[in-house]
């Protein structure tokens, strides 16, 4: 079994969540047993639809006009959501004087390099830098439980300890760092999340502490919180139930980042 070197938003939430869901999908790298949500075949062409938005998305940052583009959103929810990222585009995106999609960061934590991919990261005339991330929720989350989630955290601080490289070799101090997450179906409803010297503090205190948890663990106990299960591949594997979350509840729960496709001498990171 290949041991574990990298870890991200994704995993962590799980480690957060489920410390055995953790270690079925990260350590034994054990094959989905179960479906997470019902109805299954909706949900994954809604999956399917969101990543493929990310592409549009990214090949209109690159350059591509949007009226190509435009002719690719060919189903019913890409093509409400390319009509709607089409004006915040030109408005909300206007003022970024440097645009950078698709960065991936990295930074040394603990035994593992902590990774993070990112939809866009914007650098304004004001001295200011913005993370970029699209959703294709179908409800809109509170803005609180964003704030607790670990892509919110991780994203800034690893900006913060990583994104030198993006500011002419001058790290971004906290306070320069805003992350904003646009939501497809809710596109005059952002969430918008600063940062400061003392978050950055708090959440790099907080990973380093999770880092040396999963180095040095020696079992993995499933949650107490039996809601979760249902929106977890493995609930059967660990009688934990058999029948998946409604897709609507489920999808903030079940949301996986894709797979890093890793070129370490492309990656922004801090030296070891």
């Amino acid at each position: 079994m290949p041991e574990l070197t990298s870890l991200s938003q994704s995993s962590l939430q799980d480690y957060h969540d489920c410390p055995r869901r953790f270690e079925l999908r990260y350590i034994q790298q054990l094959a989905y047993p179960a479906i997470e949500t019902e109805p299954a075949l909706e949900n994954e062409k809604h999956q399917k639809e969101g990543e493929y938005f990310h592409r549009l998305v990214q090949q209109n940052l690159i350059g591509i006009s949007p009226e190509q583009i435009g002719k690719l959103a060919n189903t019913e929810n890409l093509q409400r959501w390319w009509d709607n990222f089409l004006p915040f585009s030109q408005t909300g995106l206007a003022s970024l004087s440097h645009r950078q999609a698709e960065v991936t960061l990295s930074a040394p934590l603990g035994k593992f390099r902590l990774l993070a991919k990112y939809d866009l990261i914007g650098l304004s005339e004001d001295g200011k830098v913005y993370i970029y991330d699209w959703k294709t929720y179908r409800k809109r989350p509170k803005n609180e439980w964003l704030a607790t989630r670990w892509q919110t955290r991780i994203y800034r601080a690893l900006l913060a300890k990583a994104g030198a490289h993006l500011n002419n070799g001058k790290p971004f101090v906290p306070e320069q760092i805003e992350m904003i997450y646009w939501f497809a179906d809710f596109p005059s409803e952002p969430a918008r999340f600063t940062y400061t010297a003392t978050q950055l503090k708090r959440d790099w205190d907080a990973l380093t502490t999770l880092a040396d948890e999963i180095t040095n663990a020696s079992t993995f106990p499933k949650t107490d919180d039996i809601a979760k299960c249902s929106y977890c591949p493995y609930r059967s594997f660990c009688n934990r139930g058999t029948k998946a979350g409604d897709g609507l509840d489920a999808e903030l729960e079940t949301e996986v980042e894709e797979l890093f496709d890793l070129n370490f001498e492309q990656i922004g990171e801090i030296e070891f």
